[in-house]
């Protein structure tokens, strides 16, 4: 049994520039960017646009995206919200009229918010060029993930797994994909069969999409023929998306939120994201004197479960879009406020929320730093896997289904309403040291993700982990899982059986789980030496992705 401080992996070590992402072939795109001289933005865009096509069920065009840049000329972090809105015509009464009691989770009626995605890369490429020297052309960005669309690329064993769990016959509305006859011509062989891992896929219709933005830019999605396309597709299939819908679509730059924590300034994204959940988090552990308390043991583990519990606690009560109800930020990051929830953890029993968490959300996230010391943190997600399953015809643009969390009570914080951006599972962070990035970092998972950003700033600053150690370390994940009624808590199985009895003693209802569990995520890091200036990185055995430097 190796120690809680070792790794299966070594840390990636680089003197220039690093690229953490779930997806090799994503971090090779991204670092041949930064090794012809492009900065983190520019090769954060050409992995993003990579990834979004050879890791499918988790991400794509047809989706949103959040960003954390760090401009080392101006020496200033901007974050930009690329997620979609809802459609105009998008109302609760909408659903009602058609007998539905909560939005559905697939299909046209799934896809009813504008992704935001494609967006995302032209204004942080806008920015890139205007502040950071960017030097490459956006065509050049988009040229790996058009070669992979158009010549092919392996199919991962993520990816056979979740089409297989897709193409359940039973009569869950959630599962059957090859209902849909796009999902079944793009991600389906001609006998109707997945993929399997190592077969070589292509994607024809999405390599033309991304042609076309790559000749004309964002327009191209959000105002040409494609969005014309789309829509008339959605239309006829029962969606309410429209092209004065597209055509309106504004990304927006936004003010980070932080907190302190052990004298470091964490950063995130303001809502609509559950970034300040994940800021809640350090923020009520600052409270708590962690050299005392051993990592790994049970201690450990209750402290992070009852600390999450709380901040998602605050979270649920607020999270929505802020133009459409206010949220004091200020006074659930205050010190205060820490204090305060820290107070109400007990260590001999649990704390009991009444609403069940869902901690699904296939997702990506990665992290890029280059040789001048611009920082990128990075997370692009259609929601579920395969998000709506509907995918516009001859686009190859599979739809997100972000919208499907609106809740159709009015009286509900999150409820659905016109131009709404929904509550986001997305927030990627970064930690600073002194005034400059000092750890990159972030994970995909849905309400797993603060819950691992915990684990990941816990075992690096507080226990001394490596980074590769600390994605590498035990995990765990408290939410429920499809067709649960409660919470639980979902623990990998490398953790000591002793250790799960004294949290089952203490009241916690556990699941045990294999030993690196898919469900736990996909995390990355980055750390970089303010001395040396050496890049620290790690990538996440549990996905498909690589830390790569030069």
């Amino acid at each position: 049994m190796r120690g809680r401080t070792e790794s299966y992996r070594p840390t990636t070590m680089a003197p220039n520039g690093m690229i953490t992402a779930p997806h090799y072939l994503a971090s090779q795109a991204g670092l041949k960017i930064l090794q012809e001289g492009g900065n983190a933005v520019e090769a954060a865009i050409a992995a993003a646009a990579a990834i979004g096509v050879v890791y499918p069920h988790m991400n794509g065009v047809g989706g949103d995206n959040f960003w954390l840049i760090y401009n080392t000329y101006d020496k200033e972090l901007k974050a930009l919200n690329s997620s979609g809105r809802a459609a105009q015509g998008a109302t609760i009464d909408f659903y009602q009229r058609q007998g539905f009691k909560k939005i559905p989770s697939r299909g046209a009626l799934a896809a009813n918010t504008v992704p935001g995605a494609v967006a995302g890369w032209d204004q942080a490429f806008a920015y890139s060029i205007k502040r950071m020297k960017g030097n490459h052309r956006w065509s050049d960005l988009l040229k790996p993930a058009i070669q992979y669309a158009k010549e092919g690329f392996p199919v991962t064993p993520s990816q056979e797994y979740w089409t297989n769990v897709n193409l359940d016959n039973s009569d869950d509305e959630f599962r059957h994909l090859q209902r849909y006859s796009e999902f079944s011509k793009i991600f389906l062989k001609q006998n109707g069969t997945s993929y399997r891992a190592g077969e070589m896929m292509k994607q024809h219709d999405l390599a033309l999409t991304l042609e076309g933005i790559a000749s004309e830019g964002s327009a191209f999605f959000y105002k040409g023929e494609l969005a014309t396309e789309m829509v008339r597709d959605l239309q006829e299939n029962g969606g309410m998306l429209t092209y004065e819908d597209f055509a309106q679509h504004l990304s927006d730059w936004v003010h980070p939120i932080s907190v302190q924590y052990r004298g470091y300034d964490v950063y995130n994204l303001p809502p609509n994201t559950q970034g300040f959940a994940s800021l809640s988090i350090l923020n009520i552990l600052n409270q708590f004197d962690l050299q005392s308390i051993e990592e790994g043991t049970a201690e450990y583990y209750h402290l992070l479960v009852e600390a999450i519990k709380q901040a998602f606690s605050d979270r649920d009560q607020y999270l929505t879009d802020p133009e459409f109800s206010p949220i004091p930020l200020a006074e659930l990051l205050s010190v205060e406020r820490g204090k305060e929830l820290a107070g109400k953890i007990q260590f001999n029993k649990v704390l009991n929320l009444e609403k069940p968490l869902d901690p699904k959300g296939d997702t990506v996230w990665f992290g890029v730093v280059d040789k001048d010391g611009n920082a990128v943190s990075f997370i692009q997600s259609i929601y579920h896997e395969y998000g709506a399953g509907f995918i516009p015809k001859n686009t190859g643009v599979l739809l997100q289904n972000r919208g499907s969390f609106f809740s159709l009570d009015p009286k509900a914080v999150n409820c659905l309403q016109p131009r709404k951006r929904t509550y986001h599972t997305l927030n990627p962070a970064m930690l600073f040291k002194e005034e400059r990035p000092y750890l990159v970092y972030g994970t995909m998972g849905g309400e797993g993700q603060p819950q691992t950003q915990a684990a990941l700033v816990t075992r690096i600053l507080d226990y001394g982990f490596s980074v590769q150690a600390a994605i590498e370390a035990p995990r765990w994940l408290y939410g429920r899982t499809w067709g649960a009624a409660s919470n639980s808590l979902k623990i990998e199985g490398r953790i000591d059986s002793k250790i799960i009895h004294t949290l089952q003693a203490r009241g916690h209802r556990m699941d045990v789980l294999e030993p690196f569990s898919d469900v736990m995520g996909h995390a990355g890091a980055i750390k970089i030496d303010p001395v040396t200036n050496v890049k620290f990185g790690g990538a996440d055995p549990r996905g498909d992705g690589a830390a790569i430097g030069y």
